[in-house]
């Protein structure tokens, strides 16, 4: 018995923040005090480093739990599969439906709970639950639900990544014009059919990286609605990723038997392009090897980082050839990856 993903799908949200849009905020460094660049070499830098240009925004009138759901659909509707067989419906995320201009997050019922309600699934033996695992929650999801089918336990699951992002930014912070909303899910199902899920991996880094990610005030000290926003050391982040997530991916794949010569696509979490890239050489020096073109498939450019939504969103533009200059064919291998708070690492060797 395998398992693979029978059903993909995901929602990009219409509204586009081009870096333009950030033009006339008012930045401000960790202590208060003001950047000394103008905007127009903040935002030139920030492209050059992260290769973002614009990214998604969804409306004041939607939720993370929404979004989840259109992507959920998406992915049932994909899969053909009668919703009422999903043993069970996984939702990784991080802040839960942070209503606009609310101060608060909430997660009572859980976003999983919501998904299901929105779904009008009957069955009381689908159960729903949440993952709060950073950035690789999506990844981590497949994982619990890849456990739960070879166990025996489970024939179907539904595994969401989604995050508005948008609600949860601090706009006198730089770091604010990385972050985006989506989501993607998958329709995962056991099956007698060759490929699927091949290995995995998962680590934890909390010794001392555990608050490299973190929810902070805003930057403008003068602000004083207790608000709490997404902060984070982006250069402690960038160093653990660059000295973790290779060797992550390498022991996923050594465990396979694969050859790193067989690999057709690497979905990385999209977090930053010249942090991705620079993983991804890594890996691939690790065996000795230069990184082959178009071995890793980018759309921070256009979506920017809307993490546990960013590996699913990517995998559903892929396999639909809906990103110029890349394709997937059935037994392909590939490689999802993420990073994020925690400091959360995970890999999956997956045979399409």
């Amino acid at each position: 018995m395998n398992v693979k993903i029978t059903g993909i799908g995901s929602y990009i949200p219409s509204e586009i923040a081009k870096n333009e849009h950030f033009g006339n905020h008012h930045f401000y460094n960790e202590d208060g005090t003001p950047f000394g660049h103008k905007n127009e070499v903040i935002i030139e830098k920030f492209k050059a480093i992260t290769g973002i240009n614009e990214r998604r925004y969804i409306p004041k009138t939607l939720n993370t739990s929404d979004i989840a759901s259109f992507a959920a659909e998406n992915a049932i509707k994909n899969s053909g599969i009668d919703k009422e067989e999903l043993n069970y419906i996984i939702v990784a995320h991080n802040y839960g439906d942070v209503k606009d201009g609310s101060l608060q997050s909430d997660t009572v019922p859980s976003i999983a709970t919501r998904v299901k309600h929105n779904l009008k699934i009957h069955n009381p033996t689908c159960v729903g639950y949440d993952v709060l695992f950073g950035c690789p929650g999506w990844i981590e999801g497949m994982i619990q639900a890849n456990a739960f089918i070879k166990a025996g336990i489970a024939k179907k699951c539904l595994v969401v990544g989604a995050e508005a992002l948008s609600r949860v930014v601090d706009p006198h912070d730089r770091d604010s014009m990385i972050y985006s909303d989506g989501a993607g899910a998958a329709v995962v199902e056991a099956t007698e059919e060759a490929g699927g899920i091949l290995n995995h991996f998962s680590a934890t880094y909390a010794f001392d990286e555990a608050h490299f990610i973190f929810f902070g005030e805003s930057n403008n000290l003068e602000k004083k609605d207790n608000r709490r926003y997404i902060k984070m050391y982006g250069r402690k982040i960038y160093e653990f990723a660059l000295n973790h997530v290779p060797d992550a991916m390498k022991t996923c794949l050594d465990k396979t038997g694969i050859g790193i010569d067989e690999v057709k696509k690497i979905f990385i979490h999209q977090a930053n392009e010249k942090m991705d890239e620079a993983i991804v050489h890594r890996f691939y020096k690790l065996y000795g090897k230069t990184t082959p073109e178009a071995i890793m498939p980018m759309s921070i450019d256009k979506l920017g980082n809307s993490s546990v939504a960013t590996v699913p969103t990517l995998y559903d533009l892929v396999l639909n050839g809906e990103l110029e200059g890349h394709s997937i064919q059935k037994g392909d291998v590939v490689i999802f990856a993420s990073v994020g708070a925690g400091m959360n690492i995970n890999a999956i060797v997956y045979k399409v």
